[in-house]
C-alpha cells in the first residue's frame, strides 16, 4: 500500500487529509527553552494564536521532526512492506527532508520510503501531495509520481504579502531581508518562493497595494494558463476571501481553495500574511 506523508509546513484544506489519505508529521514548536509543543497534537492553530497574543512567552521558533520522530511516525501510519512517499518542504529552508532521508535508511528493512524534496512549501507542496494520490489511484507507478513532482515543482508559484516585518526578521529564514528594508516602518513586503528559497522581492506602502501587487506578479508569470489556485492566509480570512474572489476574475482558474497558513509559516511570516499559490491544472 502507498502511504503519503508530508510535514507541518505544508498547507491544504483540512478535508484533503482524509479524502486523499495524506498524513502530516507534526513540527516542533518552541516557546523558549521550557515550552515545546507538537503541532496539531499538543498545539492547534487556535492555541498558537492565543499564546502569541498573550505575549508572555518568548517569540516561538520551530524545528523539523528528528529522524527518530520520522521513524516512529512511519511505524505509526504504515504496515511492514508498505511504500511510503514522504513529500516535504524545500530542503533549502528546512532540515525536514534530510530527517526523512535519514529515517528512510533506518527503516529500509521494514518499509520502502521514498523522500521527495518539493523545493516548495505551503499549499504548493499540498497540491503535489494530492496529485500523488490521484496519480496512484489512476494506476501510475511511484516512479512516475516522483518524476511528475520533480517536473511540476519549478512551475509552482507562491507569492505572499506580509502585514508586518517583525516575524520575518526574527525568524532568520527569509533571504535578502536587507537592513534597509527591515528598518522601514509600515512597509508591506512581497515574498516569493522560487527555486526553494524565499526572497523579499518587492515592497509597497499600503495593504491594498500589496494585495494588488501579489496578483500582478502572478499574472505576469502565469498569464492565461489553466491553474489550480490556492489562497492562504494567517488569521486574516477577510483578506483571503477578497484575494480569492479577485484571483478568480484574473486567472484561468480550473479549481480554487482557501486555507489557513500553518503554524510553522505563521511563525516565520506573521499574522496578516496572505498570498496565492498557483499550480498547473491537471
Amino acid at each position: 500500500m502507498l502511504r503519503i506523508v508530508t510535514d507541518g509546513a505544508v498547507d491544504m484544506p483540512y478535508d484533503w487529509f482524509e479524502t486523499y489519505e495524506i498524513h502530516r508529521i507534526p513540527i516542533n514548536v518552541h516557546f523558549g527553552d521550557a515550552k515545546t509543543y507538537l503541532q496539531d497534537v499538543e498545539l492547534s492553530l487556535t492555541d498558537f494564536y492565543e499564546l502569541v497574543d498573550g505575549k508572555s512567552l518568548p517569540h516561538p521558533k520551530t524545528s523539523q521532526p528528528s529522524p527518530h520522530q520520522f521513524v516512529e511516525y512511519y511505524k505509526k501510519i504504515a504496515q511492514p512492506g508498505d511504500t511510503i512517499l514522504s513529500i516535504h518542504i524545500t530542503s533549502k529552508l528546512s532540515g525536514t527532508y534530510a530527517s526523512a532521508v535519514a529515517a528512510a535508511e533506518e527503516v529500509k528493512d521494514t518499509f520502502k520510503v521514498i523522500p521527495v524534496d518539493t523545493l516548495n512549501g505551503s499549499m504548493g507542496t499540498g497540491f503535489m501531495c494530492r496529485s500523488a494520490r490521484l496519480m496512484e489511484r489512476a494506476g501510475k507507478s511511484v516512479d512516475e509520481i516522483v518524476r511528475f513532482i520533480e517536473g511540476v515543482r519549478s512551475k509552482t508559484m507562491i507569492i505572499l504579502t506580509l502585514d508586518t516585518l517583525d516575524y520575518a526578521r526574527r525568524s532568520g529564514r527569509v533571504g535578502t531581508l536587507s537592513a534597509a528594508l527591515a528598518s522601514v516602518l509600515n512597509v508591506k513586503p512581497i515574498a516569493l518562493l522560487q527555486d526553494g528559497i524565499v526572497n523579499m522581492v518587492d515592497k509597497v506602502r499600503t495593504r491594498k497595494a500589496a494585495l494588488e501587487r501579489v496578483l500582478d506578479m502572478a499574472k505576469q508569470t502565469y498569464g492565461d494558463q489553466p491553474i489550480s489556485l490556492g489562497v492562504v492566509h494567517a488569521r486574516d480570512l477577510a483578506s483571503g476571501e477578497a484575494m480569492l474572489e479577485e484571483a478568480r476574475k484574473r486567472f484561468n482558474v480550473k479549481e480554487s481553495f482557501l486555507t489557513d497558513l500553518s503554524i510553522s509559516l505563521a511563525i516565520n511570516f506573521g499574522p496578516g500574511t496572505v498570498g496565492v499559490v498557483l499550480y498547473p491544472a491537471e
